[in-house]
């Protein structure tokens, strides 16, 4: 079903995005890699086994509520015996039945354990619960882990466009220094300058595209896409309005969202419930009995009667582990100590979560203004640069002047593109701390 659907949803995005060439390339949506990884990401995978073997240790728990049955059969050949008188002389042999049987079947109902059976149940639960939070928590780092992937790919995708764009104008300007060297108003030195720019441009290129590679396949792998698949991030994501909620507002959803923090209180429930267990060894049992035997022959008698002996009996049983008043002290003070630990830790996860917090909505409102700088910065070295390449064509600067014009807009709209990239990812890395991813 999951496969199905995938396909299915590929189509789709085949479809509204225009086609997909013979590659697998496609626009992809975020939201989408998400669904896609939490049914097919093989890093997923074991954290949602873990989570149902936890369940089955539920249905383990509830087992210790009913009835204990045994039964017993036994075959056995029996010597003669003999007899003798106390100081073992006056030997008379014995003659006894050869073949001995027994039969036993005993049923006990636990009527009650000390809570035994019951914390076991809810120790049972409470650990399903922090199967499930920690399933949870590794989901959002997987989602948390593509964003970033996700948002590198764009990223590098915008970087190369930048790069494409200043290597046709610096190839330009190249041309016309050409033009001016064989009219005798340029130098051989200025061209070669301008040639080693664009060179580097080229190998900048080069390794733009390689690493938009090994993002592509290291995103493809984690989340469960087909092989081939090329993507090509939603052009959109930029153009989204982003909530600019305050840090209280995000503090309220860590503390009531957060899966490190859950996982972090079922430890504590988990130490609580375990220390319960303990101290349960330190009362009675009682349950109800009920049992048939059947022996034979009957060695009792003398001579022994070849014959079996049956009977039965009802009644309640109960038992008491008179060590367990002193052999359970240093289990109970162990359950304790870890249950303080597990306390202290709470406390430092809570901490380390409204830290986090504090920090990613810092980092999230500060990008905005970034974004504002990178734009006047690329206004201003745009302006320059085209300054610039007119007094160059009109013999008013010189090619260093040119050089660092050209480096300087090439800096700046690099520059402009991290700062877009950088609230969107700063927004989801809100989002994963707060456990909203």
């Amino acid at each position: 079903m999951n496969n199905l659907r995938l396909l299915t949803g590929l189509l789709l995005i085949v479809l509204s995005s225009g086609g997909v060439c013979a590659y697998g390339q496609s626009v992809i949506t975020l939201e989408y890699i998400f669904e896609t990884a939490e049914a097919n990401s093989a890093q997923l995978r074991p954290s949602v086994t873990a989570q149902t073997e936890a369940e089955r240790e539920i249905s383990v728990a509830r087992v210790g509520r009913l009835p204990e049955i045994n039964a017993s059969l036994s075959l056995s050949y029996i010597g003669d015996g003999f007899t003798t008188k106390r100081n073992f002389s006056d030997y008379q042999k014995a003659p006894i039945p050869h073949f001995g049987n027994g039969l036993t079947v005993n049923i006990t109902q636990p009527v009650y354990t000390g809570g035994a059976v019951t914390s076991a149940i809810e120790l049972a639960e409470l650990k399903s619960t922090a199967a499930r939070y920690a399933a949870d928590f590794q989901r959002d780092n997987i989602r948390f882990q593509l964003t970033g992937l996700y948002l590198d790919i764009y990223k590098c995708n915008n970087l190369r466009s930048v790069v494409e764009k200043n290597i046709t104008a610096a190839q330009k300007v190249l041309q016309e220094m050409r033009a001016r060297y064989e009219q005798g108003t340029a130098l051989q030195n200025d061209i070669t300058r301008y040639e080693l720019l664009v060179s580097n441009l080229e190998l900048q290129l080069v390794k733009i595209n390689n690493t938009i590679g090994i993002l592509n396949t290291n995103l493809v792998t984690i989340a469960g896409l087909p092989e081939n698949t090329v993507i090509v991030p939603d052009s959109t994501i930029l153009a989204r309005s982003l909530p600019k909620d305050g840090a209280a507002w995000w503090q309220a959803e860590a503390e009531q969202n957060s899966p490190s923090l859950s996982l972090a209180r079922s430890g504590v429930d988990i130490s609580r419930k375990a220390e319960s267990l303990v101290r349960s060894e330190r009362m009675p049992k009682i349950g109800l009995q009920a049992a048939w035997n059947v022996d034979g022959p009957i060695l009792v008698e003398v001579p022994p009667i070849n014959r079996n002996l049956s009977y039965w009996y009802v009644g309640v049983g109960v038992s008491y582990n008179i060590s367990s008043l002193y052999k359970t002290n240093k289990s109970l003070a162990k359950s304790r100590a870890a249950t303080q630990q597990a306390l202290e830790q709470f406390d430092v996860v809570r901490e380390n979560l409204s830290l986090a917090v504090n920090a990613d909505h810092v980092r999230y409102l500060e990008a905005y203004e970034e974004l504002k700088t990178q734009q006047k910065s690329v206004e201003l070295a745009e302006r320059n640069y085209n300054t610039t390449s007119t007094r160059y064509s009109a013999d008013m600067a010189l090619i260093t002047d040119m050089l660092d014009a050209a480096n300087s807009k090439l800096d700046a709209e690099q520059q402009l593109v991290n700062a877009r990239i950088n609230i969107i990812y700063y927004y989801y890395k809100l989002l994963f701390t707060s456990g909203k991813i």
